[in-house]
């Protein structure tokens, strides 16, 4: 069976999903796009052989067709999820929606329960559930292999230069544009978390704050951009010209400061004299925390912390105990495979991690994995430990929602007075 898909939303999320269906041509077809940025559209357009009739600039026109394929994904900014997400859940689209299912917490609770009515399957695009790390994980801790879980430690080092580029000088910086960075970045590591446990988080705490990337911190005599000319540029690892122009193989970058699927050294210079993506990363309108370390507890008295951070090379490492031994590891292997250590044996051994899905990039294989996934969903083939319920999805959305209360407040919040409060 061949699902016919739409895409709202041609960015870096929505094309990386379709690119990854366009390997899976016996599964997959790619029917419409909806992309406000021609170049991206046309990017899709000739990748998956649309018609230029079944190509529109916004969500609403395509959707203005009604039900024309049998699920959907959509991928735009966050605060564009709201609307189209209600609008393809009343045609009846099975979605595929990429996280956060809203910046607003009332909205995820109408998101979810306008799916629920529906019948409507949403699968969120929590991709780290689908890598084969944490899926090989998952499965140590459902046989047992460390007894039942006590507590968990979780790191996502964010990287410097990364947290300058997507939350500094990019669009997820300003949380008027975007949302919260515990809920942008972390809300995957919030709903592992919930995942690997499979208990509800009862009460949180947090703290953080933004202390590096502001205008205080700006070298003296540094101009609004680095390609004017800083008396720091050669040492300074935000350079722009360096991280956006020098280095001709990061498409990533180059394809979000430009937003052209194709963008020629021409294109970059332009985008780093007239973009924020040229300015100094200490002189932008970023307002998002650079930490922030988050202390959850769940039912039965299991105890989590978590800690995001931007300075670091960057990466997620985890360890695990329970009451029989305890499981350590890195998302990237090569940084620390997992290791279980056993209490009745006193043996540390390394656990593989699982390679039968040939599924080996994009967010440790997450990428890939979904797809794959989602489609055995679609279809009612699917048996393994990954897919939740928008219900659990937004669950999770919740407890992230409650955390940055938390911050905010410095008090200790329970999650469900929280969710009561929405109502």
């Amino acid at each position: 069976m061949k699902i016919k898909v739409i895409l709202i939303g041609a960015g870096n999320r929505g094309a990386r999903y379709t690119d990854i269906m366009a390997d899976m041509p016996e599964k997959y077809e790619v029917v419409a796009v909806a992309e406000p940025i021609q170049s991206r559209r046309n990017y899709i357009k000739e990748k998956h052989g649309i018609p230029e009739k079944m190509c529109f600039a916004t969500g609403e026109e395509l959707l203005a067709l009604g039900k024309i394929a049998d699920a959907a994904v959509i991928a735009t900014m966050d605060r564009d999820h709201y609307e189209l997400t209600m609008q393809a859940i009343s045609l009846k689209y099975d979605l595929l929606l990429e996280k956060p299912v809203s910046p607003d917490a009332a909205e995820c609770k109408k998101i979810a329960e306008h799916a629920n009515e529906m019948g409507v399957k949403v699968v969120v695009c929590h991709v780290l559930r689908y890598s084969p790390f944490f899926i090989t994980l998952k499965e140590a801790i459902v046989e047992g292999k460390i007894g039942d879980i006590i507590s968990i430690n979780h790191e996502e080092c964010v990287g410097n230069v990364h947290q300058s580029h997507s939350f500094v000088r990019g669009n997820w910086g300003n949380t008027k544009r975007s949302s919260i960075m515990l809920l942008q970045k972390s809300c995957h590591d919030i709903d592992i978390l919930q995942w690997l446990i499979g208990k509800k988080c009862e009460k949180v705490q947090s703290f953080g704050s933004l202390s590096y990337f502001k205008k205080e911190n700006a070298p003296k005599g540094s101009p609004e951009y680095c390609i004017e000319g800083c008396p720091e540029a050669e040492k300074c690892p935000y350079n722009a010209v360096k991280i956006y122009l020098d280095d001709k193989k990061n498409d990533w970058f180059r394809t979000t400061c430009t937003r052209e699927a194709h963008p020629t050294d021409e294109m970059v210079e332009k985008a780093l004299r007239t973009t924020q993506y040229g300015k100094c990363v200490f002189k932008c309108d970023n307002d998002v925390v650079d930490h922030q370390i988050v202390n959850l507890l769940y039912e039965d008295g299991i105890t989590a912390n978590f800690s995001m951070n931007a300075f670091n090379k960057g990466g997620r490492f985890i360890h695990i105990m329970g009451t029989k031994g305890e499981l350590r590891g890195a998302m990237d292997s090569s940084k620390a495979p997992i290791t279980l250590f056993d209490f009745e044996t006193r043996e540390t051994t390394e656990i593989p991690i699982r390679t039968g899905d040939g599924i080996t990039s994009g967010h440790g294989g997450g990428d890939e994995g979904i797809v794959r996934f989602w489609y055995e969903y679609l279809v009612g083939t699917y048996d393994g430990v990954s897919i939740s319920d928008i219900s659990i999805s937004v669950d999770n959305h919740l407890t992230v929602f409650a955390a940055e209360k938390s911050r905010e407040e410095r008090i200790v919040v329970d999650v469900e007075v929280y969710k009561a409060s929405l109502e």
